[in-house]
């Protein structure tokens, strides 16, 4: 299908992506310098762009802040007047500008370099003042930018942000940063409740938990599998799991026995079955299920004692599936 829209948006992607790849294939011995000095910050990083780098720079802190590298941005033109009083000795400062001469950094960077705090700097220029002044420079250039007039910061904000999510990795991996990790700060988030929520706090208990023992009639089983509404019963003796007998255990008995009037339990649940711990993250039990084909999941304790019961509608409540 062609349409000048179409083209225009292929060659805009296109061009963005031969800025990454041109940028992969130059990083080098300063990138590493750069991740050293983040790594040994006893402080924050903080992130200045002015403009479309300022954009940039914002998101560059959320990324390090999400992915366990304390960071914030702070406005050029706020820091130069009282702002710039957030920044101290131990942090470190990245400053982006694509040409590596904005009027607000240059103003800022001899006085943060008067704090001893590091500087970092993302530029297009390798010999622009910012660049020679700062005690890292990370190449950011681009051939141009996806703009036609080659104008508009496109490819070069592409680089930069790149170049900021490479640093941020890097070190999420160099220091072992966990996915429990990431939950733990982002604790509203899908990932963050699914990987937050555990077993034990979303588990029918109690009464609300369907058990009957081995000798139990299958009729008598049932009405407590519909009373509980889970979807099954477990089998315990003195609360000690058995087995467990799920809608699914029914539907094959029904299509294996004329008269289920006699059978009992014994006779029909599937002993040693799959169980789960308390303790356990609810997104564990949501996996087993998934693993084995099951809707029903008891939850026992170390012992084997049955303290619970989930199904998968308890994990659709509970939004871990």
């Amino acid at each position: 299908m062609s349409n000048p829209l179409l083209n225009s948006a292929k060659q805009v992607i296109l061009a963005e992506a031969h800025a990454l790849t041109q940028l992969a294939e130059r990083l080098n011995q300063d990138f590493i310098d750069a991740c050293q000095l983040i790594q040994h910050c006893t402080g924050k990083v903080v992130l200045i762009g002015m403009g479309k780098s300022g954009h940039i720079g914002h998101k560059i802190a959320a990324t390090f802040a999400s992915t366990g590298t304390p960071a914030f941005s702070v406005h050029p033109g706020e820091a130069g007047h009282g702002d710039l009083g957030m920044i101290v000795q131990n942090d470190v400062v990245i400053c982006i500008s694509y040409s590596g001469k904005s009027d607000e950094i240059m103003t800022l960077v001899p006085v943060i370099k008067r704090l001893g705090t590091p500087i970092i700097s993302m530029t297009g220029n390798p010999q622009s003042l910012i660049a020679q002044m700062s005690d890292v420079h990370l190449d950011v250039s681009v051939e141009k930018e996806a703009c036609p007039h080659n104008l508009a910061p496109t490819s070069s904000t592409t680089a930069a942000l790149a170049m900021g999510d490479a640093l941020a990795v890097s070190l999420l991996i160099n220091k072992g940063f966990s996915a429990d990790d990431f939950a733990r700060s982002h604790p509203s988030g899908a990932l963050g409740r699914r990987l937050l929520t555990f077993v034990h706090t979303i588990m029918k208990t109690n009464d609300d938990i369907p058990t009957v023992n081995a000798n139990t009639q299958l009729l008598d089983a049932l009405l407590t599998m519909s009373q509980k509404a889970l979807g099954m019963v477990l089998i315990t003796d003195h609360n000690q799991l058995l087995g467990i007998f799920t809608d699914g255990d029914l539907r094959r008995v029904l299509e294996t026995h004329a008269d289920i009037q006699s059978l009992t339990m014994q006779d029909v649940m599937t002993p040693n079955c799959q169980s789960i711990l308390a303790d356990q993250p609810a997104l564990v039990a949501a996996q087993m299920m998934d693993e084995f084909n099951l809707n029903a999941l008891p939850v026992v304790d170390e012992n084997n004692q049955v303290v619970g019961a989930i199904n998968t509608h308890t994990l659709m409540q509970a939004k871990i599936i």
